[in-house]
């Protein structure tokens, strides 16, 4: 008897990094499911790929799925609108060159020569990469669902000044424990930031003396909640410092960071208090793994 978890399909556009209104084209796409008049109806071929009706207490009569459901190789594309540069930046009278830096430093495009390639970030945000038919330059389309990615609301709200304090806000409730709470951002570093410790002041005044341009606590460019401790946007590298050993509540925030560093495959740097008293000697070297020299 088959063991496979059978999941909503909030779940599993969750599971997939897909918007849920995405997921539901797609499944009709594939023919899974057809649109009825409050809803949604199990097609015969969504039956016979694992799809069946489930009854909660709480939640009433859904649709449940494989977790490990595969679509059709031409659903994904089917029934769905996609957007160049120039076309989101008109929604934002912003230009195509701005809307594709900021794709960049969310990490989900990294430049070619004279034109733009896909990251796996960018693919998981439904991304698709295309070839001008004259040029041969490459650039990025994306789906309508790119307007509903919290990463790219949050560095178009950041590039029109509309962050404002709900950011914060939002920065403050991230963590399931009272971290930022406890410690307050009160060391001025030498570039003005202000951050939580004096080996984060040691590691942001290195960084600024080193002459890379660098953020503190900078989302990273997912949908959950997590904030790096610094951000290097010349190599898209990221930077953990690991105080608090002892810290049980500190150990599992640190387990959970750095899972998800690992299911992103995100450039991470971790260092520690014995490496904050090396920075001269470890992080030349750490950064150097990622292509960024220092001098």
């Amino acid at each position: 008897m088959s063991n496979i978890k059978l999941i909503s399909t909030s779940a599993l556009s969750k599971k997939l990094s897909i918007p849920k209104n995405s997921l539901d084209q797609i499944l009709i796409s594939s023919g899974f499911i057809e649109k009825a008049n409050e809803g949604f109806k199990l097609t015969k071929k969504g039956e016979e790929n694992g799809g069946c009706w489930h009854t909660h207490a709480k939640f009433g009569t859904y649709i449940v799925w494989p977790e490990n459901i595969s679509f059709p190789n031409d659903a994904i594309t089917q029934n769905k609108e996609y957007l160049n540069a120039t076309n989101i930046a008109t929604k934002y009278n912003l230009s195509a060159r701005k809307i594709n830096m900021m794709l960049s430093e969310i990490g989900w495009i990294e430049r070619y020569l004279k034109g733009w390639t896909i990251t796996e970030l960018g693919k998981k945000n439904g991304g698709i990469e295309k070839e001008n038919t004259r040029s041969g330059i490459p650039y990025v389309e994306w789906p309508e669902s790119i307007f509903d990615s919290h990463a790219f609301k949050a560095v178009i709200n950041e590039v029109q000044g509309n962050a404002g304090e709900e950011t914060q806000e939002k920065v403050d409730k991230s963590d399931n424990n009272d971290f930022r709470t406890k410690f307050e951002a009160k060391h001025r570093a030498t570039d003005g930031h202000f951050v939580r410790s004096k080996a984060e002041m040691l590691i942001d005044n290195w960084l600024y003396m080193a002459e890379i341009v660098h953020a503190y606590e900078r989302r990273l460019p997912i949908e959950e909640e997590v904030y790096c401790d610094f951000y290097i946007p010349t190599g898209k590298i990221y930077i953990e410092f690991w105080g608090l050993e002892n810290d049980p509540k500190y150990s599992e925030r640190k387990r959970v960071k750095k899972e998800i560093y690992e299911k992103y495959n995100f450039k991470l740097i971790e260092l520690t208090d014995e490496d904050v008293f090396n920075l001269d000697d470890v992080l030349p070297k750490m950064l150097l793994k990622f292509g960024v020299q220092t001098y």
